[in-house]
């Protein structure tokens, strides 16, 4: 799904962008974004409530929701007594809950935690505008106010997610995304230093400031499209390793733009190419266990 807000850039041209970001003291949560449109945040904290839906020896799966100041975010956790590294799943557009129950036991088995972020605006538990064009002039506005805009609460909700799986199990947490939850995911790890790592399966930039740039807009609507757009953060990821996962022949985002994606990131990174089409799948997950079971082989 490529972005190109051509019926957009009229709104977001009427007015420009005053006001860089956000700031605040204290635990007021403030962003700013800098002259390359890269995004930085401080997040306030966050309570959470939880409730068990499923445990046993193998491992325990529950409703989290964290309470932020801007909404309730909901989540899933799925988790072994005693996980190696935990993961902060941001599932794509139409991805539902049931089509990962499997997916979640998987990993537990394999001892993994599995947090899978109902992100706001997909639709689901958790309340927001899809992303599209009216979100983008929605976020605009607020971002040339100084309000946050929902594209930066999102980050926020999976800095926190991060922290949450951190500080329960004391383990490293990798960043993964799905199609448009690969976008999320990236920007997350590239901003979140916590993140021990960064894996996105069928993804790419949206395309947004390619548009912008092409139209010879420059200033802060370019500044802010930039934000927005995934592999602005690649290169914030490095040391930490990059693992970009895409089929040749998906019908969605083209192996090219997830290549031209995976090139815009820094080493240590790898690109493979699994059997499906789009999307997180059985293929992905062997793949990608395989690689884990042999960094953390002798973990617990």
């Amino acid at each position: 799904m490529r972005i190109v807000p051509a019926l957009v850039l009229a709104a977001i041209l009427v007015a420009s962008a005053a006001f860089a970001g956000c700031s605040g003291t204290g635990t007021k949560p403030s962003y700013s974004v800098d002259s390359n449109g890269v995004l930085s945040v401080s997040c306030a904290p966050v309570t959470t409530s939880e409730q068990v839906l499923l445990s046993n020896e193998t491992y325990t799966k529950s409703r989290i929701v964290m309470h932020t100041q801007s909404g309730d975010v909901v989540a899933y956790l799925s988790a072994p007594k005693r996980p190696k590294a935990a993961i902060v799943y941001v599932p794509g557009a139409g991805e539902t809950l049931a089509a990962h129950d499997g997916r979640m036991l998987q990993y537990a088995e394999a001892g993994y935690a599995f947090l899978f972020v109902d992100t706001r605006g997909r639709g689901g538990e958790t309340e927001g505008v899809p992303f599209g064009q009216a979100l983008i002039q929605q976020d605009f506005t607020k971002f040339k106010s100084g309000e946050w805009p929902q594209y930066y609460l999102i980050i926020c909700d999976l800095v926190n997610a991060q922290k949450l799986l951190s500080d329960r199990f004391s383990v490293p947490v990798y960043a993964v995304g799905s199609s448009n939850g690969g976008r999320y995911a990236a920007i997350a790890a590239g901003v979140d230093s916590g993140y021990a790592g960064y894996v996105g399966i069928s993804t790419s930039d949206w395309g947004i400031l390619d548009a912008f740039t092409s139209q010879g807009y420059t200033g802060d609507p370019v500044r802010f499209a930039a934000s927005l757009e995934p592999s602005t953060y690649l290169t914030k990821i490095p040391p930490r390793p990059v693992w970009i996962f895409h089929n040749a022949t998906d019908p969605i985002i083209p192996f090219e733009s997830g290549e031209a994606f995976y090139d815009k990131a820094g080493e240590p990174k790898t690109l493979t190419e699994f059997q499906g089409d789009h999307g997180i799948n059985p293929d992905v997950d062997s793949r990608l266990l395989v690689q884990w079971a042999q960094i953390y082989a002798t973990s617990r």
